[in-house]
């Protein structure tokens, strides 16, 4: 994706679009063992014409990692024209994500997201997989789908195919929630929640912000901007995004107080996400 020069701070550039975040070179320097055993990962768990293309988002390609907190976070783009991803490639992917969890102490965990090219560059995805693809993921190895997709400007049809869809959501993390284990697991679950649940109230206030930010803290301080009442529950989501264990109560809360009003407020502004084939 062709960018200009980033103007206004708000992470576009001078014809509104977004820049693409993250770079190799700004990957921190305890983190670069761990990105270079991805790809010996990738290479000994899929056979060699399997995956197409892989990239990195998160914390680590902005360089705002923090060795012990952060988790490595991978997309790997299957071949079109085939199932998928299928179960072996799921199993595959689990396989990486323990391997790499296990041998790197710097990284709280890994997670790969598996997607295939056609799914990608379908026009059901354009402004969601496409647009995340497109902005928010940095080329690892294999072409950069990117050349193939739009530029993409901070729009309500981009919120709606982002987050809209936090009603449909809701009852499974629900019950995820109440089916946990143990503190590990609920850690975990606390982390992927309240990221979704800041990263959805920024979405929800974008178009009007006018820009793009990953930064939880900044995303939760522009969203209490618009919704100063539910500013304080925003703020705690954020900072057990970063800090799940210190905050063991907070999914539940979250979950049964923030979450609700968030769907049904998403739905009023930007309308609900158009469903996959998946879904009902």
């Amino acid at each position: 994706m062709t960018t200009g020069g980033e103007s206004g701070g708000k992470g576009l550039d001078q014809d509104g679009c977004f820049v693409r975040e993250g770079a190799l070179e700004k990957v921190p320097a305890p983190f670069a063992p761990v990105v270079a055993a991805l790809a010996d990962r990738l290479a000994a768990h899929f056979p060699p014409d399997r995956v197409v293309s892989t990239y990195l988002y998160g914390s680590i390609p902005r360089g705002t990692a923090v060795p012990g907190v952060s988790d490595l976070d991978a997309l790997l783009v299957l071949r079109a024209g085939r199932p998928g991803p299928t179960d072996a490639d799921r199993a595959a992917a689990r396989a990486v994500e323990a391997e790499l969890d296990a041998a790197f102490p710097q990284i709280d965990g890994a997670g790969l997201l598996l997607v295939t090219a056609d799914q990608l560059l379908s026009e059901r995805e354009r402004y969601d997989l496409g647009w995340f693809v497109a902005c928010l993921c940095t080329p690892l190895s294999g072409p950069d789908l990117a050349a193939e997709l739009p530029r993409y400007r901070p729009t309500s049809l981009l919120a709606r195919e982002t987050n809209g869809d936090l009603f449909r959501r809701l009852p499974g993390l629900r019950r995820r929630a109440a089916a946990v284990t143990g503190p590990q697991e609920r850690n975990r679950l606390t982390r992927a929640v309240t990221r979704n649940l800041v990263r959805t109230g920024f979405t929800l206030v974008m178009p009007r912000w006018g820009g793009w930010t990953s930064d939880l803290a900044e995303s939760a301080e522009v969203f209490g901007r618009y919704y100063p009442t539910h500013a304080g529950q925003m703020r705690a989501a954020a900072r057990a995004a970063r800090n799940p264990g210190a905050y063991p109560g907070l999914l539940d809360e979250l979950l049964n107080h923030l979450a609700p009003w968030l769907a049904g407020e998403y739905l009023a502004v930007h309308g609900a996400k158009a469903p996959r084939p998946e879904e009902p």
